[in-house]
This record gives C-alpha cells, sequence and structure tokens, in this order.
C-alpha cells in the first residue's frame, strides 16, 4: 500500500490540477468526490482511485473493505494528514476522496428514458447556470421530484466543479444530464416527442392558474438575466412563479425546485 508524504509527488499534483482546471478534467474524463458520505453513494465500478489521510484510513478502513478497497487494491493511496489538507477543497476535510469515471449521456438516453417512464416525465432545461451551487442544488432537488433528466447549456458551469459535486449530495451519480451546444435544437427534439415545453418568465401565466402536461419541460435561464428571448419563444407557454411583497425574482435553483415539484404534485 503507498503512503505519500510530499505535495510534490505527481499523484498529488494530479488531484490539484483535477480539482482547479475544468478543461484538464474533461481531458482525463474524470471528476473528484470528496467525503465520506459521497464515497458511502459511489458506484465503486466507476472508482480510478482512492486517496485517504492517514486518520482518516483507520476510520474508514471497514468501509473501504466492504466496497473492495483493500490493501491490496492499487487504487487505494495513503497520505500524510498534512498532504490531505492540500489536496482538499473542503474547509474541514474528512480526509477521503476518490477520483470517478465521468458519465456520458446522450439525447438519445434521455428521449430512450422518457419512454420507458408511464406516469409521466419532467426535464429541467438550464440556460448559462453559472453559480456551482445553484447547478448542484438543481441536479439534487432533480432526483427527489423524479425528473427525468436535465438539459444544460454549453456555457453553464462545469457540473463537474468539485463545489458543484458537493452540492449534489451524491445524487450526480443518479440522475441523467447532458450538455448541449444548440439549447434551442434540444428543446425541439422535446417537443418532437410530446413534450410540452414551459418557460420560466416573468411575463407568464401564473404557475398555479392551470394543469400542466403530464409530460413536461421547464426552461430555466441564467440567474442574473433570466432566459434569452431565443430560448423564450420555444416555450409553448410561458408561467411564472408567484410572489408576494417586493421580490423581484427567485434563485435559478429555488425557481427550478417549485416547478419540478408542481409537476411532480400533478403528476401524483
Amino acid at each position: 500500500m503507498e503512503i505519500i508524504t510530499a505535495n510534490s509527488n505527481p499523484k498529488i499534483k494530479n488531484i490539484n490540477k483535477l480539482n482547479k482546471n475544468t478543461s484538464f478534467r474533461k481531458e482525463k474524463q474524470v471528476f473528484i468526490i470528496e467525503g465520506i458520505r459521497m464515497f458511502r453513494e459511489l458506484p465503486v465500478d466507476r472508482v480510478k482511485q482512492v486517496f485517504v489521510s492517514e486518520t482518516a484510513y483507520q476510520k474508514y478502513k471497514a468501509e473501504l473493505f466492504e466496497k473492495g478497497i483493500t490493501e491490496q487494491d492499487r487504487r487505494l493511496i495513503v497520505v500524510s494528514d498534512s498532504v490531505f489538507q492540500s489536496m482538499s477543497q473542503t474547509k474541514t476535510p474528512q480526509g477521503l476522496l476518490a477520483v470517478v469515471d465521468r458519465y456520458h449521456y446522450t439525447m438519445d438516453g434521455l428521449i430512450s428514458v422518457m419512454n420507458g417512464r408511464e406516469n409521466g416525465n419532467t426535464f429541467l432545461v438550464l440556460e448559462s447556470i453559472q453559480d456551482p451551487g445553484n447547478l448542484g442544488t438543481i441536479v439534487r432537488t432533480a432526483e427527489a421530484a423524479d425528473v427525468t433528466g436535465i438539459i444544460i447549456g454549453g456555457d453553464s458551469c462545469d457540473i463537474y466543479n468539485p463545489k458543484v459535486v458537493r452540492s449534489t449530495m451524491g445524487t450526480i451519480f443518479r440522475v441523467p444530464f447532458v450538455y448541449v451546444d444548440d439549447l434551442a435544437g434540444a428543446v425541439d427534439r422535446l417537443k418532437k416527442h410530446g413534450i410540452v415545453v414551459y418557460g420560466a418568465h416573468l411575463d407568464g401565466q401564473d404557475l398555479y392558474a392551470g394543469k400542466l402536461e403530464k409530460n413536461s419541460a421547464f426552461l430555466i435561464g441564467n440567474e442574473g438575466n433570466g432566459l434569452t428571448v431565443e430560448l423564450s419563444l420555444k416555450a409553448d407557454r410561458l408561467i411564472r412563479i408567484p410572489m408576494a411583497g417586493q421580490v423581484e425574482s427567485l434563485n435559478a435553483a429555488i425557481s427550478a425546485t417549485l416547478l419540478a415539484y408542481e409537476a411532480y404534485r400533478q403528476r401524483k
């Protein structure tokens, strides 16, 4: 079993680069998860490497072994506590992180999943979502609200950003998502398969004033600017979430949550 005690070790440098560099993560087709809770939910067949601090190794050894990560497994790398501190992206490291194979979903795959769901479908279509916390929360909400899949515009933040991954709380392992450069074209594909498209817009009709279709998609715009005119025109109907007081708009993640849950409530 390897034990690393120096920050200059190439494997440590590789982790630090994966944490910080979107292009490098994409090149290597991996991402980083950190913490024992995320590790517990991680499909072990996607694990490339596991880094654990010496202190955490004693604490989590049994759980590692349960997943088949034993002392003889070349994927297991133990590091000194100080080295792990330098690798961690959190203020209070739990002493465990893993390098994980990326997921490769496609529009064809999402549509295939859609066709197998008898109780209806909900898609979230995200345009220029820039805040990692928002994107991670949307992914987490998507599982809870039984969303079929998430379609993300290419100019949104990277779903494999460590902040996004942490915010998903493990749901990134289970919620299908796909990045597309032509978001309007992706919406057209959904419409061809019977999906009714709703655009979240301040000029829309009250969300609670009418019934949503069983198969629906919600367009969620950029945190600051909302939906572009081009994407708004793709909506079959514009809807707004009613707000009391002097609130002008809601956070993108909150908006996505309310819309997804209303669709879920009506489907149920």
